[in-house]
């Protein structure tokens, strides 16, 4: 599974895919049907149980340490590394140096400490996303009384980055087909899946083991202390609500005001969260489609059009590009085919403000035989520039995944086996998503994480908020997370897109503006429009 970081932005945007990650295509990180729910919660260090809340002697130079502080970016911003322990379970073998930013509360009131950001991923850089969007971005009030605050994690962005291919590999590898014809194409596409693995097992083998999601909370921790808070306030998006309840789970007594924007679910197993976010992508796609034959310029259909017909028309175009890809006027030479279309519809479902591109590009493509608009969607989702760069979002993703859970599937069989349920899901992206769903079978590093629930009893009210037709993190995981956290108030959006705070609710971003500046919980069971 893969979920891509969180819209950057108040909407609507015009860099759709800037959005979150979901599991599309060929780079999603997956887990396996044969993991079972732990309810203490396994995960690397055995039992998701309270830490004590003294601090190990061994690690007190990290919880001790000083940040130097220098500026950065857009005027107002700050910059520092900070350390922590490369492996928890031997502080002495060596640190990991993480970048860490922040823009000092702009506010004369009392301040409020500091509130950390994560806009998910895993793999998206929560400083790119502070200093693009939360430090400048966020309401004035809540800008006003905290010190925004955001770290990459480990392996991720400017932290120690996972490396695995370079660019001209990445091209090659986003344009591996994913929906196999036979076993030419099946061995092909398994072959891609062991070659990124093992080049990030050559490129990055001292960090691969250590970019767990309960090693990232950790550090999370230290941060907390080295700025001085004595509570962690937070908010996540996507992935970042994982982590956020991994931390609430580890340290339920420091939890502060805590959001979890577009819950995951930790209780489940890979394979089952492969196959919800399968049918979140079709949920969305169900609403773009009955949105899409209203317009005039639909390529799609036409005005009575039923959605299942919509997807049909889609899956067959999808098919005629697998045998013929179409130009893309890119310099590279990359043609637009299945794989890449396929990328670029699903990046345009985290966000109903990208469905117009999203038609144009279509119809550019369809009518036209010009792939440039979904070509540009892809690359968007992938992080790829025009210079053929890719940052390390992907990489990143796939090591984190692929270590905090078993694979969804062990090989091709597997995989057979397991299409008719995620065709059933998703008629039009089942078949993909479930191919997709392999690629950690192949890790170089066996998973220390399973499925398990968390409930932080002890910590304050947590705010977890949860949209109903999000492609990625579907709506009923924020229902099941909310569920297992003791304190939990579940916020429901009734709406489309990835994640719900700054997206244009009034509701949703009053009821979490009022929590996060004066600590007051939504009324339960609240939702939005």
């Amino acid at each position: 599974m893969q979920i891509r970081p969180t819209p950057r932005r108040p909407r609507p945007t015009a860099r759709v895919a800037a959005t979150l990650l979901a599991a599309a295509a060929l780079l999603v990180s997956a887990c396996s049907p044969s993991s079972s729910t732990v309810s203490a919660g396994a995960t690397a260090e055995g039992v998701l149980a309270a830490l004590p809340r003294a601090t190990p002697p061994a690690l007190s130079p990290y919880y001790e340490q000083k940040l130097h502080w220098r500026s950065c970016g857009a005027p107002g911003f700050q910059c520092a590394t900070m350390k922590a322990p490369l492996d928890y379970a031997k502080p002495a073998a060596g640190d990991v140096r993480l970048a860490v930013a922040r823009k000092k509360a702009t506010g004369k009131g009392k301040p409020l400490g500091s509130l950390l950001v994560n806009p998910g991923g895993p793999g998206g850089s929560a400083v790119g996303y502070l200093q693009q969007y939360a430090g400048i971005g966020y309401p004035a009030g809540v800008r006003a009384r905290y010190d925004m605050v955001a770290v990459d994690p480990r392996g991720v962005a400017r932290s120690e980055p996972v490396e695995c291919f370079d660019g001209r590999q990445m091209d090659t590898y986003t344009q591996t087909d994913t929906t196999p014809d036979d076993r030419r194409e099946t061995t092909a596409l398994v072959t891609a899946y062991k070659k990124f693995a093992e080049s990030c097992g050559a490129h990055s083998a001292r960090l691969l083991r250590h970019v767990s999601t309960v090693e990232a909370a950790r550090d999370m921790d230290i941060l907390r202390a080295v700025l001085g808070d004595r509570k962690l306030n937070y908010v996540g998006a996507s992935y970042g609500t994982f982590l956020g309840a991994t931390y609430a789970g580890l340290y339920p007594q420091r939890v502060g005001r805590m959001v979890l924007d577009g819950a995951m679910d930790p209780s489940l197993d890979s394979r089952e969260l492969n196959l919800g976010q399968t049918a979140g992508f079709e949920t969305a796609f169900q609403a773009f489609a009955k949105d899409c034959v209203r317009h005039s310029g639909c390529p799609l259909g036409g005005r009575g059009t039923t959605p299942a017909q919509v997807g049909d028309h889609l899956k067959a175009f999808f098919g005629k590009l697998d045998a013929h890809p179409v130009p893309a006027g890119d310099a590279d030479g990359r043609k637009l085919g299945e794989s890449l279309a396929t990328t670029g519809v699903i990046a345009a479902m985290y966000d109903e403000a990208a469905w117009e591109q999203l038609r144009e590009a279509l119809a550019s493509a369809m009518k036209e035989n010009d792939g440039a608009g979904l070509l540009a969607l892809s690359d968007s989702y992938y992080e790829r520039d025009a210079d053929g760069h890719y940052t390390n979002l992907m990489m990143a993703n796939a090591a984190v995944n692929c270590l905090d859970l078993p694979p969804a599937f062990t090989g091709p069989e597997q995989v057979e086996q397991a299409l008719p349920e995620f065709e059933k899901a998703s008629p039009v992206f089942g078949e993909g998503l479930a191919w997709a769903s392999l690629n950690c079978a192949y890790w170089p590093v066996r998973a220390t994480g399973a499925p398990h629930r968390i409930e932080a009893n002890g910590a304050a009210p947590i705010v977890v908020v949860g949209t109903t037709r999000d492609p990625a993190t579907p709506y009923p995981w924020a229902q099941s997370l909310a569920r297992q956290l003791s304190s939990a108030r579940l916020l429901t959006y009734v709406g489309d897109g990835h994640t719900a705070y700054g997206r244009g609710s009034t509701c949703i971003d009053g009821a979490i503006n009022t929590y996060l500046l004066h600590g007051t919980p939504p009324a339960p069971q609240k939702r939005c429009s």
